[in-house]
Order: structure tokens, then sequence, then C-alpha cells
């Protein structure tokens, strides 16, 4: 019997839902094994202490984890196992460019405005943990000031969306009639923008919307 593939999370992490989608899209029977943010012995031990962020993916005897901020070895690895066509060689260079945009300007505004409201999210128990960890790499009071910042992120982060409403006016995905990579990587992100139920997507990307709600509900046609 095969073992079936588990996937190490944060349930609100952007990175995670990226996978985790990806998952769903192929039909892939999986479990999650959700951590605490501020504990990660479970992902230090899987990883034989070579790795200790989120997320991780076991599948079998395999252990498989990111190698640098923007390897997406994890990504390609499902895409692989499960020929779901996200890294076709002809879109390799721009997919690198999107990615790289998508996890910096996108996410880089929509993790702040979903954990101003970390209280409804993070369990009382690993609050203490949470506030460490984010003033740790962001410095001391980042969750008051991203929220007294509220407004300026969301005007960013609108701004931020442009390039891909204006992407999706003559097609259905990024960068083709299909889903590649790159929708996975920015509806994890938006995703994790909307966790909290506090947000909608910006009004003026009509087109962006549609996208979503495709994106949500969207399999492989190998799945289906």
């Amino acid at each position: 019997m095969l073992a079936m593939i588990e996937l190490v999370q944060f349930p609100w992490s952007p990175f995670c839902i990226v996978q985790r989608r990806i998952l769903e899209f192929g039909g892939v029977k999986f479990k999650i094994i959700n951590i605490p943010n501020p504990d990660r012995t479970l992902v230090w031990k899987l990883t034989r202490q070579r790795y200790y962020e989120v997320p991780v993916i076991r599948d079998g005897r395999n252990v498989i984890f990111e190698t640098s901020g923007d390897s997406q070895v994890i990504a390609k690895y499902l895409d692989d196992k499960f020929q779901l066509g996200l890294f076709p060689h002809d879109l390799e260079g721009v997919q690198s460019i999107l990615w790289r945009y998508i996890e910096s300007e996108v996410e880089g505004r929509g993790f702040k405005l979903n954990d101003i409201y970390y209280e409804e999210m993070v369990p009382t128990r690993d609050r203490l943990g949470f506030i460490r960890h984010k003033e740790r790499k962001f410095g001391r009071g980042c969750l008051s000031k991203w929220r007294a910042q509220q407004k300026e992120l969301l005007a960013e982060l609108t701004d931020a969306l442009v390039p891909f409403e204006e992407m999706l006016t003559d097609k259905p995905f990024l960068l083709d009639t299909r889903p590649r990579f790159v929708d996975f990587d920015l509806f994890g992100m938006l995703v994790n923008f909307l966790y909290s139920g506090r947000y909608d997507l910006p009004k003026r990307h009509s087109q962006l919307k549609a996208w979503h709600n495709r994106m949500t509900e969207i399999k492989s046609s190998s799945a289906q």
C-alpha cells in the first residue's frame, strides 16, 4: 500500500496554500499536518535538521522542502510526480520572473494585511510565540505598525495586482488557457490576504476576481 502524501503546514501560510491547492488540483489524496507557528520541531526532525520553515511534503521516505527562497522544489516535485503541466519548458523564464514578483510585491503586502488580524486565526496558546516570531523577523511592534499602515498597504497591493488584471484581459489564466505554476503561486498569496475574512479582492480588478473563482474550482483533467 502506497503511503499517503503529508503536507506539513500552517493553514494561512501563503506558501502552504500554494502547495495545498496544487495537490487539490491534481486530485491527490493527502493528509494535512498543522503545526503551531512557533514550534518547528516536527519540520526540524523530518528534514534531519536541515530546514525549519513550511511547507514540507512527506511522500513515503521522501521529504521535500525548499532549498532557497525561490527554488520551487516542492511544486516541481508534485508537478513531475503527477504530471500536472505546471512548468512547461517554453514558459520557464517568464514564470521565474513572475513568481519572484508575486512572492515579493504581492506576498509582501498581503501577509501583513492578514497578520494584523492574527488573534482571529492563531490559538491563544500560540500567540506569544507568533508575536515573538514576527518581531524577531520584522522588528518590535511590527504588527501595530502594519495595522496603522493598513490603507497604504491595501493601495500598494491593489497597484501590485494591476499587471495580473491586464494579463487576464484576453485569456482565462495568467499565461495560457490552463493554469500554470504562477497561477497557483498568485492564488496562494491572495488566499492568504483574504484568510481573515476582513478583505475582498479590489473592486477594480474584475478579471482577477473571475480568475480567482476559476482557480478555486478547477481540477486537472487527469483528476476529473
